[in-house]
């Protein structure tokens, strides 16, 4: 069946929120423009799951927009009443890389007590890249969940400040495999002896996973 604009805004304005739900993943069908108009009243419907599924399309339709999503993905990380909503605002702010929410992500970080927030906010400062994340991810990294701390460590990888070194290596006997393997990515953007002599000794790591990993980054 052929979606089209008529009908997709049809169902948008449904009372059902199951087809409202419909309609949002309808938009991949729409041409981009027309769809980046659609989601922005998606992005505030007042069913969570449907704000959910849009702010999740934003990464992909608004990457021609980034001042207008970034405004709205900071007004979302401030009001939005659903963490779920939150995260995924977070997501996307690190999907398209909007170095101006950063100060956003920061406080919400510190204020907020769901950890799958903390989480997404983490994982999206990697994908930022910004220096400024820094001190916030050293705080991840003893916040005490591991998903949480774990996140950090690829994040602290992609940040590449040489200041996270020492904190990464810190890792290299982790009894957790996954943090050993997370560990492994983040030392291959590092090019100091120390991080590729870590590399080099997880080659022969207990788990095949983390050793065909480093071996990998070394060989790369």
């Amino acid at each position: 069946m052929t979606h089209t604009p008529e009908s997709v805004r049809a169902l948008l304005q449904s009372e059902d929120y199951g087809d409202r739900l419909r309609a949002v993943n309808q938009l991949r069908e729409l041409d981009p423009e027309t769809a980046f108009e659609m989601v922005q009243s998606a992005a505030v419907d007042s069913n969570a799951r449907v704000r959910y599924a849009a702010v999740s399309q934003i990464a992909t339709l608004g990457q021609n927009e980034p001042a207008q999503v970034a405004s709205m993905l900071r007004t979302l990380l401030k009001t939005d009443p659903d963490p779920d909503v939150q995260a995924a605002a977070a997501d996307t702010i690190g999907a398209l890389r909007l170095t101006e929410a950063y100060e956003d992500l920061e406080t919400l970080y510190h204020q907020t007590s769901e950890w799958l927030v903390q989480f997404s906010i983490v994982a999206a400062l990697g994908e930022l890249g910004d220096p400024r994340a820094f001190d916030l991810l050293q705080t991840a990294l003893d916040a005490g969940n591991e998903l949480i701390s774990t996140a950090a460590i690829g994040a602290l990888g992609e940040l590449q400040d040489d200041r996270a070194l020492p904190l990464l290596l810190a890792h290299t006997e982790s009894a957790d495999w996954q943090v050993r393997h997370r560990l492994v990515h983040a030392l291959s953007h590092f090019s100091q002896p120390e991080a590729r002599a870590a590399l080099q000794a997880l080659t022969q790591d207990g788990s095949p996973i983390v050793a065909e990993a480093a071996t990998h980054h070394l060989n790369a």
